[in-house]
C-alpha cells in the first residue's frame, strides 16, 4: 500500500477540508443521544440492566461475569456474545447489589452494597447536566449544551479502541493495558501508548506491581510508518476501520504493511490482548451465533521472540517458554520437571516439582546418581547464561551440568555448550535454533537417602558381594574365559535387538515430535474418524495430551511408501518443519516406524474451503476476500521468504483450511517440489488436479513456482465469484462450463455482474470485484512469463501496485483441455 503523508504546507485548503471529514465522528453532535438523567442509577442484581445507545449497538451496565461478580462494563450489545469493550478498572469486579449512580457532585460513582465506593469517574471540573451511551460505543458525561464531554469511556480506556476513538501524547490515560488472561478483567503485563518522543509503543511492565520502568518497548508502531519517525501526537482508528497517525505538525502518515479495509457491514475492534499481541478484529453486524470475530491484523508478527529485554519475564512467565501458535498468540508452556505456579493461569511462572539440587552434601557427591537430564529441541533462555564452554559434545555439555550445583539448564549448539541458571526469563520455542536445551530434574526413581544402618551398609554389602565374586572368578582363568564370552554374547544380542527396534528415520532433526505408530493408533482411536482422501492418502482426526489439555490433530497416514510416496514423505517433512507463517498449516511431528509414514497436523476446525464456497452457507465477500489475501500471502512466504523455495503444485480449494477465525491456511505439501537456492524450475511428471493445472505441465518443459500463480489464479475467481473451476455435465464426465473461459469473456465484454447474479454484496462493490478478476486473469496466462510473482499478485490484490488491463490469457487452450481430459492423474481430487 502507498503510504502518503499529507502537508499543511502544500495542499492547506485540501489538507483541512479532509481533517474536518475526518473529525466528524469526533464531534458529540455527531452522535445521536438517549440521554440519562441524573439521579439515575442500575444496579447489579443479575438482571443485566443496563443503559443502551439509540441504536442498540453498545450497552453500559452490569455484566454477571464470574458467581454472583459483576463488571461494570461496555459491551457490543447486538451480537451473540456480547463481547466487552471498557470496564471500570481499580476494582476488577462487583458484588451483587452494587450500584452505579449518576449524582450531581461526584457524577458516575460505584458503591458496594453497604454503600463502599469501588470506583468512580474522574472528571475535569464543570457541572454534570447528564450522561449517554453513544452509538460510537462511547459513554460520556456531558454539560448543560452536550458540547463539552467532562469524563468519557473513550478517554480512558482499557484494553480497547473503537471506530472512530484516538489515543493522544501525554495522557494519561491515553492509553491500552492488557488484561492479566482472558478470563480476568484485572490489569495485565502490556501497555500499548504514546510516548513523549512520538514513538507509539508496546511494552511490558513489571507484575504484578505494574512498574512501568526501566522496561524497554519491543514493538514501535511509527516502525510501521515505512521506517519514517512522524512525531506521532496522535493515533487514530477511524470509523472505517483503518488506522494512522497525526503527526505534531498536522500531517497523516498511513502505517505501512496496514493496508485499508473496504468498509463492510461489520463491527471493529483493536484490542490489546493479554498476551502482549495488539489485533484488529471484525465481527459481522447478526444476531446470528455461528458468527465469530474474525483477526483482520496482529502486531508483532511474532510476540515470543520480540520481549527479549534485560528486565521482565518475556513473553510468558518465569522458567516457561512460549510457542507461537497459528494464529500469531502466544502459546506457554513449562519444560519437563516443572509445573504452573498457578494452574489457572498459563502465562505465569513455572516451578520445579522437585526438590532442587543444593551445593552441598551428597547433592555435590553423588549428583549423576540422584540428578538426570531432559532433552528439549530448539528451546533456550537466551538472556539467562553465566558460563559458555567451546569445542563440548553433547556428552561433555552433560557431564558438566550434572557436576555443577549452579547450573539448571544447559542449551548445547554447534559444539558450544551455555550453562543457564534459575530463574529462566525470555524463553521461546525457535525452530531456527538448531539446539537441545538440557534441563536438570530430580530423579523420581531415587528415594530420599535413608539412615545408614550401622549393621550393615547398603554399599558396604554391595562392595562385599562383588568381592566375593572377584575371588572366586579370579582364581580360575577357565572361569574369566566363561565369564568374557558370556559378556560379548550378551552385548552382540542386546546390541541387535535395540538396532532392530529403532525406526529408521531420514528425516531432517528439527523442533518437530517424533511420534510411534502405537501412539498414533491410540490418538486416533483405531484411525477412526475419517477427515478427508488425497493423492497420498487418508487423514484422521486424532487427539493428543499436552500439559494436562486434550489438543486435537489431524493425522495423514500414507499409502505410498516405495518410491514416490517415500520421497514425498521426506519432502514433506523436510520442507514443512522449517516452514511457520499464519496462512500455513503447522506439521506437528511424524511417524518414520518400519513401513509406516504418517505426518501428524494441527487440527482446522471448519474444515476446507471448497466445503463452504461449493456448499450451501457460502462465505460473504468479505471474508472471501481476505480468505484470498490469506492464501496470496501464504504461497508468497512458500516462493520467496522459506529458506528453500517450495513450489506446491497442487493448489486448490480443497487443500485450503479454514482455522477457528477462518484464517485461510494452505495445507497438503505432498505434491511440493524443492528448489535450492539457486534453481528456479525443474522438472517432473505432470501433478496437479484437474481445472487448476498450468498449460506448461503438457509441454514437457521445466516448470517453475508459476505454476502455482496459475492454479491460484483460477481458485480466486472461484472464491470470488463461488463457481467451480470445472462444472461437468450433471452425471457424466463432460465438461460443461470452464469458468476461467467464461470470466474473461464476461470481462471482455464488460459483463461483469454476469459472475454474480445473485450476489448483492458483490454487485455493491463492483470496483473491487473487477480488480481481483483482473489480478485472477494475469495469473492464468498461458505464457508463465507474463505471470506475475505472487509477491506481485499479493500487492495487486491488497492495493499497493495498480492492476493494468490483462491481455487474452489463451492461444492453445483448447489442445491442452485435451490433453488434460486424457491424463489421468489429474483428475484427482
Amino acid at each position: 500500500m502507498y503510504s502518503v503523508t499529507h502537508s499543511l504546507q502544500c495542499f492547506p485548503f485540501l489538507f483541512l477540508l479532509h481533517l474536518l471529514f475526518l473529525l466528524v465522528p469526533f464531534s458529540a453532535h455527531a452522535q445521536r443521544y438517549r440521554n440519562i438523567s441524573l439521579g439515575s442509577s442500575l444496579t447489579a442484581n443479575g438482571s443485566n440492566t443496563s443503559w443502551p445507545s439509540p441504536s442498540g449497538d453498545f450497552a453500559f451496565g452490569f455484566r454477571d461475569v464470574d458467581n454472583d461478580r459483576f463488571l461494570l462494563a461496555i459491551w457490543f450489545n447486538k451480537i451473540p456474545d456480547r463481547t466487552i469493550v471498557w470496564y471500570a478498572i481499580g476494582n476488577e469486579t462487583a458484588p451483587r447489589g452494587s450500584q452505579v449512580e449518576l449524582t450531581t457532585k461526584g457524577g458516575l460513582v460505584l458503591k458496594g452494597p453497604r454503600g463502599n465506593e469501588l470506583w468512580k469517574a474522574e472528571m475535569e471540573k464543570g457541572e454534570i447536566s447528564h450522561a449517554a451511551m453513544l452509538d460510537n460505543g462511547n459513554f460520556v458525561l456531558a454539560n448543560k449544551s452536550s458540547t463539552i464531554y467532562l469524563w468519557e469511556s473513550f478517554k480512558n480506556p482499557t484494553d480497547t479502541i473503537l471506530p472512530t476513538q484516538f489515543l493522544e501524547i501525554n495522557k494519561t490515560n491515553s492509553k491500552l493495558s492488557s488484561r492479566v488472561n482472558d478470563s480476568s478483567y484485572a490489569t495485565g503485563r502490556f501497555r500499548l501508548r504514546l510516548h513523549e518522543d512520538g514513538n507509539f509503543v508496546i511494552y511490558p511492565v513489571a507484575f504484578p506491581s505494574l512498574s512501568e520502568n526501566p522496561y524497554d518497548a519491543y514493538y514501535n508502531l511509527t516502525w510501521l510508518a515505512g521506517g519514517r519517525n512522524p512525531n506521532a501526537s496522535r493515533f487514530v482508528f477511524n470509523a472505517s476501520g483503518n488506522s494512522y497517525i497525526v503527526s505534531r505538525n498536522g500531517s497523516i502518515v498511513n502505517l505501512d504493511k496496514w493496508s485499508p479495509i473496504v468498509p463492510s457491514d461489520v463491527y471493529y475492534r483493536a484490542t490489546l490482548d493479554f498476551d502482549g499481541v495488539f489485533t484488529q478484529y471484525s465481527h459481522p453486524k447478526t444476531s446470528d451465533v455461528s458468527s465469530r470475530w474474525t483477526i483482520q491484523r496482529y502486531i508483532p508478527d511474532n510476540i515470543c521472540s520480540v520481549i527479549e529485554g534485560r528486565f521482565g519475564t518475556g513473553a510468558c512467565g518465569f522458567n516457561s517458554y512460549c510457542t507461537l501458535t497459528s494464529n500469531g498468540r502466544a502459546s506457554c508452556d513449562c519444560p519437563p520437571g516443572y509445573e504452573l505456579v498457578d494452574s489457572d493461569n498459563r502465562f505465569g511462572d513455572c516451578r520445579p516439582n522437585f526438590k532442587l539440587q543444593t551445593c552441598q552434601g551428597v547433592d555435590t557427591s553423588n549428583s549423576s546418581d540422584l540428578f538426570e537430564l531432559h532433552s528439549l529441541s530448539n528451546v533456550d533462555w537466551p538472556t539467562t547464561d553465566y558460563e559458555e564452554l567451546r569445542a563440548y559434545n553433547e556428552q561433555d555439555c552433560r557431564k558438566s551440568c550434572l557436576e555443577d550445583c549452579l547450573c539448571a539448564v544447559a542449551l548445547f549448539k554447534e559444539g558450544t555448550c551455555w550453562k543457564k541458571k534459575l530463574p529462566l526469563p525470555n524463553g521461546r520455542l525457535n525452530s531456527a535454533l538448531n539446539g537441545i536445551a538440557l534441563i536438570k530434574t530430580r530423579k523420581d526413581s531415587v528415594p530420599p537417602v535413608p539412615d545408614l544402618d550401622p549393621i550393615l551398609p547398603p554399599k558396604q554389602n554391595s562392595s562385599t558381594l562383588n568381592l566375593v565374586l572377584s575371588l572366586l572368578l579370579g582364581s580360575s582363568v577357565f572361569f574369566n574365559f566363561i565369564l568374557f564370552a558370556a559378556t560379548f554374547l550378551v552385548y552382540f544380542f542386546m546390541d541387535k535387538k535395540l538396532r532392530k527396534k529403532q525406526p529408521k528415520s531420514t528425516t531432517l532433526r528439527s523442533s518437530l515430535r517424533s511420534f510411534t505408530y502405537v501412539e498414533l493408533e491410540e490418538a486416533t482411536d483405531g484411525f477412526k474418524e475419517e477427515l478427508g482422501r488425497g493423492a497420498f492418502g487418508i487423514v484422521y482426526k486424532g487427539s493428543i495430551e499436552e500439559m494436562r489439555s486434550k489438543n486435537f490433530i489431524a493425522v495423514k497416514k500414507l499409502d505410498k511408501v516405495l518410491g514416490e510416496g517415500e520421497r514425498e514423505f521426506k519432502t514433506e517433512v523436510s520442507a514443512i518443519g522449517q516452514t511457520h507463517h499464519k496462512n500455513l498449516v503447522r506439521l506437528l511431528g511424524f511417524c518414520d516406524e518400519g513401513q509406516h509414514r504418517l505426518l501428524v497436523y494441527e487440527f482446522m476446525s471448519n474444515s476446507s474451503l471448497a466445503d463452504h464456497l461449493f456448499g450451501i452457507c457460502k462465505p460473504d465477500w468479505n471474508q472471501r476476500v481476505q480468505i484470498a489475501f490469506g492464501i496470496s500471502r501464504g504461497l508468497m512466504y512458500l516462493h520467496e521468504e522459506c529458506n528453500t523455495q517450495i513450489i506446491h503444485c497442487d493448489i486448490k480449494p480443497q487443500n485450503i483450511l479454514l482455522d477457528d477465525n477462518f484464517t485461510a491456511r494452505i495445507s497438503d505439501f505432498g505434491l511440493a517440489k524443492l528448489l535450492v537456492s539457486n534453481q528456479t524450475r525443474t522438472c517432473t511428471g505432470i501433478r496437479g488436479t484437474r481445472g487448476y493445472v498450468a498449460p506448461e505441465w503438457f509441454r514437457n518443459t521445466p516448470v517453475s513456482a508459476k505454476v502455482d500463480v496459475y492454479s491460484f489464479g483460477v481458485m480466486l475467481l472461484e472464491i470470488v465469484c463461488c463457481r467451480k473451476a470445472v462444472e461437468l455435465e450433471p452425471g457424466k464426465e463432460e465438461v460443461n462450463a470452464i469458468l476461467t473461459d467464461w470470466a474473461y469473456d464476461c470481462f471482455r465484454h464488460e459483463k461483469l455482474q454476469d459472475l454474480v447474479v445473485d450476489d448483492k454484496e458483490v454487485l455493491n462493490d463492483m470496483k473491487r470485484f473487477e480488480r481481483l478478476v483482473m489480478v485472477a486473469i494475469w495469473c492464468i496466462q498461458e505464457e508463465p512469463s507474463l505471470r506475475p510473482s505472487m509477491k506481485r499478485v499479493t500487492q495487486m490484490l491488497e492495493g499497493v501496485l495498480e492492476v493494468s488491463v490483462p491481455p487474452c490469457p489463451y492461444h492453445e487452450f483448447n489442445s491442452y483441455i485435451g490433453k488434460l481430459s486424457e491424463t489421468s492423474d489429474v483428475y484427482q481430487d
